[in-house]
């Protein structure tokens, strides 16, 4: 690992290099790469420097401590030490997390798909629900979103509905939400005031490039329709809605949210190239993976990975064993706190695993 941290400060110091020489100045596509590779490495570059420089520090009170006779100073210098040594240890293990292998996927916009499982109206409700926790907490992190594509029904939940979430770091806040959502509360519908079951299942997906997923146009089947809303009636005269078919895949994807049948397909292609990059994603990510199985799940659909229970106003995610009594605070979009847990469950799992660069 110091072997590694050593190779990146030469790296880092060969950049600096190169950023002064003319012919690289001149090419302003390499420059910019440069200049990006060096804003990278600076973080880690400058905590591996405080790490040698709290070495050096050590071995010169060592020094310093062999050459005293005074007690009270001997005292001293011994506490110095100490605290150095402690520095030191904190210093090592933050460098241990830097050299984690980020997701290449962290920075990407998100598209989140929210789709009522079992429960009827109750867990079209909870959708709802669920979609504006997610968009609440987007607005908080300063992030936009855009509907793509939804579903109504007659009291006002949703059967489905997708929405991308776009701005910094998006995906990596978004990521360790898929799965299935269960939620216990006495639905609207119910007079007797028993306490219904149901579930919503979330899939998160990486926004992708048209670089990253090549389609042959050939393979789509692309159809117009007309928008609906609620119970199935249409919700304008015009077809503007678009609805596309991947023949290969079978993948079918539709969007309604715009006026413009061009903005539409635009849309609907970009939830398409998403959808296939996420296939190749979960591939690679497995093949990565090999046998070890993270204990903070980030796709599996059928993992049960919360429970939203209303009448005790109480949260649990089963994948780290969190609970917290604040469920009013969350369903209005304060979810940071569970977010962070799970990044920091999944930092510890593969510290455990020493996955590093």
């Amino acid at each position: 690992m110091l072997e590694k941290l050593e190779k990146t400060e030469i790296r880092y110091e060969s950049i600096i290099n190169s950023l002064s020489e003319p012919n690289i100045i001149e090419n302003a596509a390499e420059y910019a790469r440069l200049m990006k590779e060096q804003k990278q490495l600076f973080p880690l570059v400058e905590k591996y420097r405080e790490y040698k420089k709290c070495k050096d520090e050590i071995s010169e009170l060592s020094s310093m401590l062999l050459e005293v006779d005074t007690p009270d100073f001997k005292k001293e210098i011994e506490g110095e030490i100490r605290a150095a040594k402690e520095k030191l240890d904190r210093t090592f293990e933050e460098l241990k997390i830097m050299l984690i292998p980020k997701d290449p996927d962290d920075e990407r916009n998100v598209i989140v798909e929210i789709r009522a499982g079992a429960g009827g109206e109750e867990a079209a409700l909870f959708a709802a629900d669920l979609y504006r926790m997610y968009t609440m907490y987007a607005q908080r992190r300063g992030l936009k979103t855009e509907r793509v594509s939804f579903n109504e029904t007659e009291l006002g939940g949703f059967k489905e509905i997708c929405f991308m979430a776009s701005g910094e770091d998006a995906f990596s806040r978004f990521k360790f939400e898929s799965g299935v959502h269960r939620v216990q509360r006495v639905p609207v519908t119910e007079s007797q005031g028993r306490i219904q079951t149901s579930t919503v299942t979330v899939a998160v997906l990486p926004e992708a490039q048209d670089v990253d997923i090549v389609i042959n146009p050939s393979d789509l089947v692309i159809e117009s329709c007309k928008s609906s809303g609620a119970g199935g009636q249409h919700i304008n005269k015009t077809e503007s809605a678009v609805r596309i078919t991947h023949k290969p895949s079978g993948i079918v994807v539709e969007c309604q949210e715009e006026r413009s049948q061009f903005k539409n397909r635009d849309k609907a292609m970009a939830l398409l190239r998403s959808k296939l990059y996420n296939i190749a994603k979960t591939e690679r990510d497995e093949k990565i993976a090999g046998e070890r199985k993270s204990q903070v799940g980030t796709g599996d659909r059928s993992e049960k990975i919360r429970t939203y229970n209303f009448p005790q106003k109480r949260l649990t995610d089963h994948r780290i064993g969190l609970t917290l009594y604040s469920l009013e605070s969350v369903m209005n979009g304060c979810i940071d706190d569970i977010i962070d847990a799970l990044i920091a469950a999944d930092t510890a799992e593969k510290l455990k695993n020493g996955e590093f660069h």
